[in-house]
């Protein structure tokens, strides 16, 4: 396997990184795709997508990132960051000296990837959205401000307890594949973020007061959207009508799986997401236990 390299960068003042692990064809093929970045959850840094380096390590450049607020990153100053975020993201395109990236966001990076396509289509050729906050109801922002008091006032385990149950879904009447491991290590990602990111709090705090704006729609690249069967934070239904304002794009769910389906369905994730970034679109056996997968948004 080639050996990764870290780049720091900066933008506005704020210092960030970002990770590539290199595509090594071991004899002298070109890479199947564009580079990938992605870009994940509020806590989610460039380490934590070991799944996607061995399903797009074959295939191109897997780039994963510490955005400003996130991970080792500085953290964001004061006021609206989508602006510096997207301004970041564009850094690391020029930097890696790609024309154009694929982009795979998932939940809280799905906010950034999207406003990165809307701004800069041109340089992004394929788009893969997982788990898309689309819509936050009245109850889960009560859950959400809840974790945000508890976290203001030191209960770190409460904080933790809450916020990733508040993220989950519970019901017992609907299964979730490895529920009670997806839950456990969201609770440790936490704390452990909380104990080892001096800015770990403000980026939570963010993260879960933000109302990302993902109106506008999108033309011109080919995108997927996929949520969980389950996904409490924003529905199913929601996010596909989402994906219906990007002219041309794919919705699909995947069974037994909530907001965490690239932890409680990792492997399959990885895969969907390769097929649909190297250009093999995904198809019905892509994904374990699939719905929809394939089928063009706005079809039945």
């Amino acid at each position: 396997m080639p050996k990764e390299i870290i780049r720091t960068l900066s933008v506005d003042g704020v210092r960030y990184g970002y990770r590539v692990l290199p595509y090594d064809s071991g004899g002298g093929a070109a890479p199947a795709t564009a580079p990938t970045l992605i870009l994940g959850g509020a806590l989610q840094g460039m380490f934590g997508w070991p799944q996607m380096d061995d399903h797009l390590g074959p295939a191109t450049d897997v780039v994963t990132a510490d955005l400003p607020g996130m991970g080792t990153a500085d953290p964001l100053p004061p006021g609206p960051s989508a602006g510096l975020l997207r301004r970041a993201v564009l850094r690391i395109a020029d930097d890696l000296g790609a024309p154009r990236i694929n982009l795979f966001g998932f939940s809280y990076g799905t906010a950034i990837a999207f406003g990165f396509a809307q701004h800069h289509p041109e340089r992004v050729a394929r788009l893969a959205l997982g788990g898309v906050p689309v819509h936050i109801d009245e109850a889960q922002v009560d859950r959400w401000e809840r974790a945000r008091e508890l976290l203001a006032g030191g209960d770190r385990e409460g904080f933790a307890a809450l916020a990733a149950d508040a993220l989950m879904c519970l019901d017992p009447e609907r299964p979730v594949h490895r529920r009670e491991l997806a839950r456990r290590y969201v609770r440790r990602s936490f704390l452990h973020a909380l104990a080892h990111s001096p800015h770990a709090a403000d980026s939570l705090h963010r993260a879960l007061g933000d109302r990302p704006d993902f109106s506008g729609g999108l033309t011109g690249v080919p995108a997927l959207v996929f949520a969980g069967e389950h996904d409490t934070v924003t529905s199913p239904a929601r996010q596909r009508e989402f994906a219906a304002t990007i002219e041309g794009s794919r919705f699909l769910t995947i069974e037994e799986s909530d907001h965490w389906v690239v932890l409680e369905r990792a492997g399959e994730v990885a895969a969907l997401v390769s097929r649909f970034l190297t250009e093999r679109e995904p198809v019905t056996g892509a994904v374990a236990l699939p719905r929809q997968a394939g089928t063009p948004v706005g079809r039945t």
